[in-house]
């Protein structure tokens, strides 16, 4: 089993920038490609950036690239992700999924590919 806590959201300007963390225990956490969504309300979850358990490797969705970075640290079993330049339409619940399957290397966006997931962290954007 693995457990994920996301932490760092908050209310912020349009313009501004945040930083999301989501801590990992109960297994080894290297091993686990991550994956953060978000879900707004009245909206489908929907994708935003992954990271395979080689940090080298990234994937974005198109709506956030070039202002979104997702990093890893393995040795603080933590994921982040740093978010610039939001607006508000970045509103949303964040949430970070590990998958320990590996299913995630055929489908990077899809929910389903992961099996683990946080409880969300809240991000509000005002204009």
């Amino acid at each position: 089993q693995v457990q994920l806590v996301e932490s760092g959201g908050g209310l912020v300007q349009a313009g501004g920038s945040l930083r999301l963390s989501c801590v990992a225990s109960g297994r080894t956490f290297s091993n686990l490609h991550m994956g953060w969504f978000r879900q707004a309300p009245g909206k489908e979850r929907e994708f935003v950036a992954y990271i395979m358990w080689n940090p080298a490797y990234t994937y974005y969705s198109d709506s956030v690239k070039g202002r979104f970075t997702i990093s890893r640290d393995n040795a603080k079993n933590t994921v982040y992700l740093e978010m610039n330049s939001l607006n508000p339409d970045d509103t949303a619940l964040y949430y970070c999924a590990g998958d320990s399957r590996g299913s995630s290397m055929i489908s990077k966006s899809s929910t389903r590919s992961y099996d683990y997931w946080g409880q969300g962290t809240q991000v509000t954007v005002s204009s």
